[in-house]
């Protein structure tokens, strides 16, 4: 082994150390567990079980409606995420629009703001008796309060009202940067051409806002799909019956709140392969990567 060579091992070894320790090293280890019947009550002397737990898994009716509860979840989340960020990076970009700028920083603030605090502030904006929502509603709507957090429906739809604020600057920033890199000359031969602006939409700014936009719906697929903060801190863990729950939070709660952590690894290890299904069909359908190779 050449000098050279040694001198960048010796560079790499530290981050492939704390890449093996961070990432691998758990991955392999979660699928060792989800093999096992490791939980509370065989804590000390767990053993290899084979596939009972993800038999347990699919065997149980709980696991498919939290499933569907969570793609319900991933594509109204990211549906609006998409719409109303495109929508705001369209007026941004706009040369008639002044105070540019400010108008960014305001905008990207919720996704500035740290996960924990959004939840919690939307959680109490939410209280029935003296969330700011509810005297909204009565104060201005001139309707009765909604039991946000009281009801299955409501507080579902909480998390995701709370989700789809905390979303979309990421998605506003990823398209802003696409309609920057159109070039202006394009939408002056249209206009030459007299074409509408939902022609130069259609025909310039979709095609050119595709290949960044699709690699970033694919990012906020998965994020939404596995985003526990806001599901467990907003409905309080699943309330009201555990009726809140997608598949991360769900994950958790059999982790962390009832200890089957071999039935826990299981499940995530089907999020994971769900995931992966999904990215890969996802990425190869909008054809987001294929410039890469």
């Amino acid at each position: 082994m050449s000098r050279r060579t040694l001198f960048i091992l010796a560079f790499l070894l530290p981050a492939l150390i704390i890449m093996f320790g961070v990432i691998v090293y758990p991955f392999f280890y979660n699928i060792v567990l989800s093999f096992s019947n490791m939980s509370l009550r065989h804590f000390r002397d767990w053993k290899i079980i084979g596939f009972k737990q993800y038999v347990k898994v699919f065997s149980e009716n709980t696991f498919y409606v939290v499933f569907l509860k969570t793609l319900i979840w991933t594509f109204v989340n990211v549906t609006f995420h998409v719409i109303i960020g495109v929508f705001l990076a369209l007026i941004l970009n706009r040369k008639s629009i002044k105070f540019k700028p400010i108008f960014r920083t305001l905008l990207i603030l919720p996704w500035a703001i740290p996960q924990v605090i959004t939840a919690l502030t939307w959680r109490s904006m939410f209280n029935y008796e003296y969330g700011a929502i509810n005297i909204f509603i009565a104060k201005y709507l001139n309707m009765s309060p909604v039991e946000w957090l009281l009801r299955p429906f409501e507080a579902f739809t909480a998390c995701i009202i709370t989700n789809v604020w905390l979303g979309f600057p990421f998605m506003m920033v990823v398209a802003l940067g696409g309609l920057q890199s159109i070039p202006q000359e394009l939408y002056e031969a249209a206009d030459i051409d007299g074409a509408s602006a939902w022609q130069k939409f259609k025909n310039i700014t979709l095609p050119f806002l595709r290949p960044v936009m699709a690699p970033a719906i694919t990012l906020g697929i998965i994020w939404t799909f596995n985003n526990l903060n806001i599901v467990w801190l907003v409905s309080n863990g699943g309330e009201p019956s555990d009726q809140t729950h997608i598949l991360v939070s769900y994950v958790y709660k059999a982790a962390f709140n009832l200890y089957r952590y071999g039935y826990a690894a299981a499940l995530s290890v089907v999020i994971f392969l769900i995931l992966l299904v999904i990215g890969i069909y996802f990425l190869k359908k909008t054809r987001a990567v294929e410039s890469v190779y």
